[in-house]
């Protein structure tokens, strides 16, 4: 079990980033007002600042982990990656579909070997079981 230290959402794809103390997941549909609200596979994403730090050692310097553009970034651990895979963060039940890849913005501000450093590393894609809010400081727990 860790905890949420970090949420982001983007209003439409290439926007930039926007830090929140809390966000709403509604069943079915993702994050209110992110760009993948509504997605059929991607309507969460979350990191781990233990994987950041070990792609960090990889490239051997800082990344920070708001470029990665995931939404929820967790203060530990390893992120399961099999499909299927059910989570709990705070109250809001989520379902593993794919790992999410670096994107190529991240290659366009942080350079190729980061973005290599990152494959496997770069979070995880969830669809949305049942919804409900998080804030930072909630507990992530993997219940599978």
């Amino acid at each position: 079990m860790t905890e949420v230290v970090a949420l982001q959402i983007s209003y439409a794809s290439g926007l930039d980033m926007r830090g929140l103390e809390s966000i709403e997941i509604l069943d079915g549909h993702g994050i209110t007002k992110d760009r993948y609200e509504n997605a059929k596979h991607r309507q969460v994403t979350i990191q781990s600042l233990e994987e950041i730090a070990l792609a960090e050692a990889e490239v051997g310097r800082s990344l920070n982990a708001s470029h990665t553009r995931r939404n929820i970034t967790l203060a530990s651990g390893l992120l399961n990656r099999t499909p299927g895979t059910r989570v709990m963060v705070g109250d809001v039940e989520l379902e593993v579909v794919r790992d999410a890849a670096p994107c190529k913005l991240l290659e366009d501000l942080l350079g190729r070997d980061a973005k290599l450093a990152l494959h496997k590393r770069a979070g995880v894609c969830y669809r949305t079981i049942s919804g409900g809010n998080v804030a930072i400081g909630d507990t992530f727990t993997q219940l599978d």
